[in-house]
């Protein structure tokens, strides 16, 4: 295994932390960790709402990276208690968004125990034809 998915994988499970924020809200059941061009990480937690108004981990991430100036993908990893997890199709089609030219070539670990690793073209082929 890539040493950046044990450094991505360590990021993402020091912030995975669920937790109820009200009777309304949960967050931290699921936390991701996002590599970007420049080889900095980001983390993200998913935030779980009663309103539906909440957000993915990846995404959390991404919008972490974003704030901080970034806006290309390497590596996307995404876990809960129960193990590593592909993207939702929101946050496929959020990151096709992003680089509608290059979206494809962008890692995501789906199964850390196995070293599973796929390219986001191949989770998503024919993004928004």
């Amino acid at each position: 295994m890539e040493k950046i998915w044990k450094q991505l994988y360590n990021a993402a499970k020091k912030a995975l932390n669920p937790g109820v924020l009200s009777g309304m809200i949960e967050a931290g059941g699921v936390a991701a960790a996002v590599e970007s061009a420049s080889g900095k990480i980001y983390v993200g937690v998913c935030v779980d709402t009663a309103c539906s108004l909440g957000v993915c981990a990846e995404r959390n991430a991404l919008f972490n990276m974003i704030t901080n100036g970034e806006t290309e993908i390497r590596r996307v990893i995404a876990i809960s208690s129960d193990g590593t997890m592909p993207p939702c199709g929101a946050c496929r089609e959020f990151m096709a968004q992003m680089m509608p030219e290059k979206y494809r070539d962008i890692e995501i670990m789906i199964d850390y125990d196995n070293n599973r690793v796929v390219k986001l073209g191949e989770l998503t082929p024919d993004w928004w034809f």
